[in-house]
């Protein structure tokens, strides 16, 4: 150890020692003492007391158990802010409402394990459970249980306690940042156990213990779930001697056995890391190198006080001062510290690396959090915001590209767009500096030229068709934001040819927006999807149906409303969108929650909405509708999240709109002005200075904005500029009863998203009945919004040009045709072409379905399984007939009897969507329609547990035989067995095509 007020600096963590004890407590990559409470806290105290305020106990307003019933999908565990450990309950092993380990209507622990995921929509981590016992380790070769009541369980900011109804042994948890502390109080006995499980909940790859000593063990934990190759090291040391120990079979669990009759506690501290157990011990030693549980624990109250004291609010009731500091805890829970004490981590490659100048992250829900809570951190805490785009710049040099949904250095590829590049530009637009902003665009532009997941089409055509891609329509609307974002860093750069390149390509929204419906809309085969309802959720949206993705251009909101027919038209469309009583229709989606009208606050793509108004001079209901959101759907209980927390966004979004505004566009630095909760709230700066937003007179009816100063001049704008708050001073609102019609109205005063430069000239439709015929077809072409063009196109698969045939009047086609077309302005500029293909069947068989296929997966109609055209592995494009609960059955009538030698079905699964191959497909074969003979019977052999997309096609050979009709019936999977997701509901049945030979 160095001397008394030594200061030594190695590999980017600083120790410092000071008189007294010293122990160590890391925060964020950096090691400090915890005798001066953190080195943040002493800061943020030194700067709160600059501005006159004192430091109050704001750890006291937070309750982790919000969000941990319903469908929030929190966990009340012991963490530090951004923390790599997440020490808490593990209650559930499977299920939806078991992503993040724990439900608050369980009444079972299995133990309690040092990581978990924060409102995720899929489960992972659970890893290291301990779980302390009496008497009996294991029941029949298995871990016991235990029992527990919510009235003898607490939990606050870093701490967390209960006391289990088996042995009466009271739990407590605690952890710094890469360490997790338990205190165990048993009863007096001397067979007080303590079982470790490296094999709770994922599938184990590989992992291993030993024990180093007479109270320590290491190990590791190779798993496979949402990331496919989690690893994680572990240090564990107890705080006395086991007086025995034993392994059960599969040497992945294990008891260690005390003698607790003198009635001290017993503890355990566990540290872990991802690189090696060398790492691991180090994360021990150096965060928590005695046996003070309840230093610890003080330590960690100082830390979140510390963050959560970067905004101070006054006034309000206790439910929202509940709501607003569990919101901002909850958007410090991640992203996550993927760091050692020593700089080391595990790369996106799988090899350890190390950080010399950043601190290095993990779990990053950019579909979600791009939207609010990386906002949120630019304007509170943009070192780590710096930190997390450095982790992103280093994730693409090592994985190949930008993260999409990365956790535990595994790329989930979960959600859709390449959001990473929103944070970029949000950041770099904010003058936030600290990485190579050179090197970001290099790999912005990377992951917006991959061909993957659509964006072929999207380049190729302006926009994805149900063939191409699932949830086509929202990835056009979110890869044309994304693509909106590279544009801004592009001109910041001088970048003239990126600007205008992804400028065009941000436009591309514009082609999927039905001017005669005003939806968003799905297309398929260079035609709208003709059966449309804007309130089914299909599989052209993610999670979502096109209500709730039609207000997404918040990159170009100018342009929305041009499409809408103007802001008239745009205002009665969004009080549509939140008055309407018609309920979603479509498949069942969990996601789609909290909602008001086809409003769905439960579910990130709505969360912009209801500032919309202020681009239109109607701040009024922004105000109104924003109120009425907060006061809905956040409750200070553990039912109090209407929707996924989804790792911060959910609870950034309330804490910025308590504030008073919105980030409606990241990547510019304007922010929609809402209405203000609280009478006072103060953003304390990292820059050393305050920002205050008031709302004199605000109420739980006073929600309406009167009039506004900024700094004491009178401020007419519903919005506000990242820049003034930056600079610091004063917002002050007078809130009423009523709105004020005349506050922010008229130019200037309204904030604005459009794109600059050159308008892009829509791709046109091609309009048949079908893409199949017999005979021949009427095809026509119509531009898609009110401009003029001339249409041109194609029927040979040349690609079109101005000179090609100019559309006059519908044309038809008798044979297999491809139709390629495209518009041409009056200033000469042209579309990208749209590609129809239309195939003409060569028979004129007839089916009678015995079956009704479901509305969502109609194959493209009654005919569509004799239609000469095979369904693809992109199920949700269209090509597939899909049947869930029940048998497939179907009679085929060739028109005459012929002689029959072969038969058979195409078939799909997909179990990750509930579709299963048929257990068995009979086929029948008939002269007259009325008395069949047994043809043959084939049984599915393939694994119901084969995950990915697969098709089979069920076909057999028989002798010869004479036959008009032929009967096929599939017999469905049933019931989805217990080790699904779905456990219990119906299996699906995808079907297509049919098919009969000589």
């Amino acid at each position: 150890m160095p001397q008394k007020g030594t200061k030594v600096t190695k590999n980017q963590n600083e120790i410092f020692t000071f008189s007294g004890r010293s122990r160590f407590v890391p925060f964020c990559g950096y090691t400090l003492p915890t005798n001066m409470t953190t080195f943040r806290s002493v800061v943020l105290i030194l700067l709160l007391s600059t501005h006159g305020f004192a430091q109050r106990d704001l750890t006291r307003y937070v309750n982790p158990f919000i969000g941990t019933g319903g469908h929030g999908h929190t966990f009340p565990g012991a963490i530090m802010p951004f923390g790599m450990v997440q020490l808490s309950p593990d209650t559930r092993l499977t299920g939806w409402d078991g992503c993040s380990g724990y439900h608050y209507s369980d009444s079972i622990i299995y133990g309690f394990s040092h990581t978990h995921l924060s409102g995720t929509g899929i489960s992972d981590y659970g890893d290291i459970l301990l779980l302390p016992t009496v008497d009996n380790a294991f029941v029949d070769g298995r871990p016991q249980t235990a029992r527990f009541q919510h009235r003898n369980e607490s939990a606050s900011p870093g701490y967390y306690s209960v006391k289990l109804d088996n042995g009466n042994i009271l739990v407590e948890l605690t952890a710094t940042a890469r360490v997790g502390m338990h205190r165990y109080t048993f009863p007096s006995t001397q067979s007080a156990n303590i079982i470790l499980d490296l094999a709770h909940r994922d599938k184990v790859l590989d992992s291993s213990f030993r024990v180093t000593g007479a109270n320590s063990i290491v190990g590791w934990r190779r798993s496979q779930a949402w990331a496919k190759d989690q690893v994680v090291y572990f240090a564990l040391e107890f705080s006395q001697p086991f007086s025995a120990h034993g392994v059960i079979v599969d040497g992945l669990k294990a008891y260690f056995r005390f003698d607790a009759r003198a009635g001290a506690p017993i503890l355990v501290k566990v540290g872990i890391s991802a690189v090696d157990i060398e790492g691991a011990l180090k994360n021990l030693h150096a965060e928590v190198n005695d046996w003070d549980f309840d230093k610890v624990k003080a330590d960690a109250k100082a830390a979140w006080n510390a963050e959560l004291s970067r905004i101070v609010v006054s006034g309000g009731t206790d439910a929202e001062l509940i709501n607003f500091y569990t919101a901002l805890y909850h958007a410090m829970t991640a992203p996550n510290l993927f760091m050692d004490v020593d700089g080391r981590y595990r790369g996106r490659d799988f090899k350890t690396h190390k950080a010399d100048d950043f601190t290095n992250y993990t779990v990053f829900s950019l579909w979600d959090t791009f939207r609010a809570a990386h906002p949120l951190y630019t304007i509170i805490d943009q070192k780590r915001t710096r930190d997390f785009i450095n982790t992103f710049l280093v994730q693409y040099e090592q994985g190949g590209r930008l993260p999409v949904w990365e956790l535990a250095a595994n790329e989930t590829d979960t959600m859709i767009g390449y959001h990473a590049v929103s944070v970029i530009a949000d950041a770099a637009a904010k003058g936030i500096d600290g990485f190579d902003l050179q090197k970001a665009l290099a790999a912005m532009k990377h992951s917006a030229e991959l061909r993957d997941r659509g964006l072929g089409a999207y380049m190729d055509q302006g926009f994805i068709s149900m063939e191409d891609e699932r949830e086509s329509v929202s990835k056009v609307l979110e890869y044309a934001y994304d693509d909106w974002c590279i544009a801004q860093v592009a001109r910041m750069l001088g970048k003239t040819s990126d600007y205008e390149r992804y400028n065009r390509r941000a436009q591309s929204y514009k082609n999927v927006f039905d001017r005669g419906s005003g939806f968003m809309r799905p297309r398929s085969n260079g035609n709208w999807v003709e059966r449309f309802d804007p309130r089914e959720v299909t599989f052209a949206f993610t999670e979502a149906n096109s209500w709730q993705y039609t207000f997404f251009a918040s990159h170009d909101i100018a342009g929305l409303i041009d499409l809408m027919g103007g802001r008239r038209e745009f205002v009665r469309k969004l009080d549509q969108l939140f008055a309407t009583d018609s309920p979603t229709t479509g498949r069942e989606q969990a996601d789609i929650t909290g909602l008001m009208g086809q409003y769905a606050h439960g579910n990130e793509p709505s969360h912009h909405m209801a500032y919309l108004y202020d681009y239109v001079g109607q701040p009024g209901k922004t105000q109104m509708r924003v109120r009425e959101i907060m006061d809905r759907f956040y409750k200070p209980e553990p039912d109090g999240l209407i929707g996924n927390e989804d790792c911060g966004q959910m609870s950034a979004w309330y804490v910025l709109s308590a504030a008073g505004f919105y980030p409606v566009t990241p990547g510019s630095k304007v922010y929609a002005i809402g209405s203000p909760l609280f009478p006072e709230l103060r953003f304390n700066l990292e820059n050393g200075k305050s920002f205050v937003v008031r709302a004199n007179g605000v109420s739980e009816r006073n929600v309406y904005i009167q009039s506004a100063t900024l700094n004491g001049k009178p401020y007419n704008k519903s919005f506000l500029l990242h820049d003034d708050l930056m600079r610091g001073g004063e917002l002050v609102f007078q809130m009423a009863l009523r709105p004020n019609l005349r506050w922010s109205t008229g130019a200037g005063n309204e904030p604005v998203s459009r794109i600059d430069g050159p308008e892009i000239v829509p791709v046109p439709v091609i309009k048949a009945a079908g893409q199949t015929f017999r005979g021949r077809l009427e095809i026509s072409l119509a531009g898609i919004d009110s401009k003029p063009v001339d249409l041109h196109y194609t029927v040979d698969g040349s690609e079109p040009n101005s000179h090609s045939t100019r559309f006059t009047k519908p044309f038809f086609i008798e044979a297999d045709t491809t139709v390629k077309a495209l518009a041409i302005d009056p200033n000469g500029r042209q579309s990208l072409a749209a590609r129809a293909k239309y195939h003409r069947i060569p028979h004129d068989w007839q089916i009678t379905l015995l079956s009704n296929y479901s509305s969502q997966y109609t194959g493209g109609g009654d005919f569509a399984l004799i239609d000469g055209i095979r369904g693809t592995t992109n199920w949700s494009g269209g090509g597939w007939q899909g049947y869930q609960g029940k048998d497939f059955i179907a009679v085929l009538d060739l028109g005459r009897v012929e002689q029959v030698s072969r038969v058979g079905a195409g078939f799909l699964q997909d179990i990750g969507s509930w579709i299963w191959l048929p257990r068995a497909v009979e086929f029948g074969l008939s002269v007259d329609g009325k008395t069949f003979e047994s043809g043959f019977s084939i049984v599915n052999e393939a694994s119901e547990r084969q995950e990915g997309v697969m098709t089979i096609d069920f076909v057999g050979n028989i002798s010869p035989q004479n036959a008009r009709y032929v009967r096929i019936h599939a017999v469905n999977f049933g019931k989805i067995p217990a080790w699904h997701p779905g456990s219990g509901g119906d299996a699906w049945i995808f079907v297509d095509e049919i098919f009969v030979e000589k």
